[in-house]
């Protein structure tokens, strides 16, 4: 007896595993893109302190780099949970700044503290410290759309507001880099939906016969 392949089945699954494959190459794709920030991002830390782009405060080329400013006044704090430098749990105190240019202004965490709802003894000044990207307060299914705004960066203050303890310098080390483990995956997905689409036709002709 003539073995017969379902068309429409055998469409939806050629379909399905090509997309598998295909997200798995873009993920190796990304895991190039991300090594090389990677690398730029460590390479940012040795560079000598610069000033922050206010024109600019979402240009990832300045991650991990020491920027200087000066906050003309706080406009307002955000409190948020966190560890200080020396690991002791704590709530962090970020500072949104007025620059005196044009755009969303400066923040900079301007370190830990006991209490959540207590204010920090800092009204601005001159601030120095390695960058980070802001607290991401995006849902995942804005970030998953793509309509997510662009992370602004974050001075995180070498030295702590009054009754503050520092926080954590930024280091590359704490940005996820999981695109080869994605990559696996899809491939591993589109394996698996061939082998159980054989196997189905393989019962299919055996109770054809």
């Amino acid at each position: 007896m003539k073995r017969r392949v379902p068309i429409v089945a055998t469409l939806v699954v050629g379909l399905a595993v090509a997309a598998m494959v295909a997200l798995g190459f873009w993920q190796l794709a990304r895991l190039k893109q991300k090594d090389a920030a990677m690398a730029a991002y460590r390479a940012n830390m040795a560079l000598p302190a610069t000033a922050y782009p206010a024109m600019n405060p979402a240009d990832d080329r300045f991650l991990f780099r020491t920027l200087s400013a000066n906050c003309l006044r706080v406009t307002g704090w955000q409190v948020i949970g966190g560890r200080s430098r020396d690991g002791a749990p704590g709530w962090r105190h970020i500072a949104t700044c007025a620059t005196g240019a044009e755009g969303p202004g400066l923040l900079v965490d301007m370190g830990v503290g006991n209490d959540p709802h207590g204010k920090a003894n800092w009204t601005g000044g001159p601030v120095s410290g390695r960058t980070t990207h802001e607290p991401d307060d995006h849902s995942f299914v804005v970030r998953l759309l793509g309509k997510a705004s662009p992370l602004r960066l974050m001075i995180v203050s070498e030295t702590a507001a009054p009754g503050l303890k520092p926080s954590p310098r930024p280091d590359p080390s704490s940005v996820p880099n999981n695109h080869l483990s994605y990559a696996v995956q899809w491939f591993f997905f589109a394996a698996v939906a061939l082998i159980i689409y054989g196997l189905a036709l393989r019962k299919r002709w055996r109770e054809d016969k």
